[in-house]
């Protein structure tokens, strides 16, 4: 009985098999120590982390930094470049009203998960062709109140997501005819208060996603060059678009019109190049062959936009056969309204007469009247001589 007993107690008291592992697999002896660090290693790991706590949670100075909405506020601090150490999660940067004259290439590299960028009411005129390079997230780009001359054609490839852009009071006199890469994503296009005469159709048709378009406020030359964007506002506003009234400045007879509202029938077709030309187009080397050319091209391009424009006096061959028939058309419908209102006075009599016949018999004529009133004294008179025999038989 005590061995079991002992046994028994043996096995209550014995070790987990988990522990008894663990004590098992334990180092008899204690493991080195780490080495110590270098200075070299030391200061590579300090200057990591002091950057990396600076794209972090650092300012800039001037600015006003708001972590609960991912915004930057450097507006009206008299800033003359980008600040570089713009905190890393910045989504919107607001840079109005200061003393930016250009931007370089890359100039927000800093900021690469930017969505709204606003760099109004600066003096901005000349923009790198990879200043917003980078920006693959920016969806409004606010340009309004600067000095800007031209815009480059790669913007579009830059900004892929851009949905509003606002060159709304710059001095841009023209826009590139195309933008190499169509912007899918941009929905309003502002230009308002520049210098613009003309804007080709083959930019607004490189954003099939914009539904407002502002063009009021430029020197708009309504000749057959802007045709083709008459053409394209047409059906722009008929497929739902909003668009302002761009109002014509040039030629003369037309300022002050809407380019909507002059029928295009009435712009004269934009003349060929001159034959004279085509071998300067072909030729494909040599320099003095070429810069012989350059005054014919710019003579023929001077001539082109003088013939171009419509000429008030004489009037164009179209707007005399227009107005001839719709004087024709005029005399032709009176006449024929009055046709009708003839027939129409004379059915009405007609139907008139044909009722009060049907309705009760005719009044009698004087005649009739005549001869009724004769008949009853003939009667009268010839029964008289019968009654006289009868009473002379008597």
């Amino acid at each position: 009985m005590a061995g079991s007993e002992l046994a028994a107690d043996h096995r209550t008291y014995e070790l987990p098999g988990w522990w008894r592992h663990f004590l098992k697999h334990w180092p008899k002896t204690p493991p080195p120590p780490p080495p110590p660090f270098s200075v070299s290693e030391a200061l590579l790991l300090f200057s990591s982390l002091s950057i990396l706590l600076q794209g972090v949670g650092s300012c800039p100075k001037k600015c006003f930094c708001h972590t609960s909405s991912n915004s930057v506020d450097c507006s009206g601090q008299g800033l003359s470049e980008i600040p570089p150490d713009l905190p890393l999660w910045t989504l919107t940067l607001l840079l109005q009203d200061n003393q930016v004259h250009w931007l370089p290439a890359h100039a927000f590299r800093s900021v690469p998960l930017l969505r709204t960028l606003n760099l109004s009411n600066n003096s901005l005129s000349n923009l790198a062709s990879e200043a917003f390079y980078g920006l693959w997230h920016l969806e409004v780009l606010n340009l309004t109140q600067n000095s800007l001359i031209s815009l480059e054609s790669s913007l579009a490839h830059a900004l892929p997501r851009l949905r509003e852009l606002d060159l709304s009071s710059n001095s841009l006199s023209l826009l590139p005819t195309s933008l190499g890469n169509p912007w899918e994503n941009l929905t309003m296009f502002a230009v308002q208060r520049n210098h613009l005469l003309h804007l080709d159709r083959t930019l607004l048709e490189a954003m099939p996603k914009v539904r407002l378009v502002l063009l009021k406020d430029n020197p708009w030359k309504c000749d057959c060059h802007l045709l083709g964007l008459k053409l394209w506002l047409e059906r722009f506003t008929f497929e739902g678009g909003v668009a302002d009234s761009a109002i014509c400045r040039l030629p003369e007879h037309w300022e002050g019109k809407d380019l909507l509202s002059i029928p295009h029938e009435l712009y004269q077709p934009c003349p060929l190049p001159s034959p004279d030309l085509a071998p300067s187009l072909v030729q494909q080397t040599g320099s003095a062959p070429q810069e012989a050319h350059k005054p014919s091209e710019n003579n023929s391009g001077q001539q082109d936009s003088l013939e171009c424009e419509t000429k008030p006096k004489p009037k164009p061959a179209n707007l005399r056969h227009a107005v001839a028939t719709v004087v024709i058309t005029g005399v032709v419908c009176g006449i024929v309204c009055l046709m009708m209102l003839a027939a129409a006075i004379y059915g009405c009599t007609y139907a008139a007469i044909t009722a009060q016949y049907h309705g009760r018999p005719l009044a009698p004529t004087n005649e009739s009247e005549k001869m009724g009133s004769k008949e009853p004294m003939d009667s009268s008179t010839a029964r008289e001589p019968s009654c006289q025999s009868s009473s002379l038989i008597n």
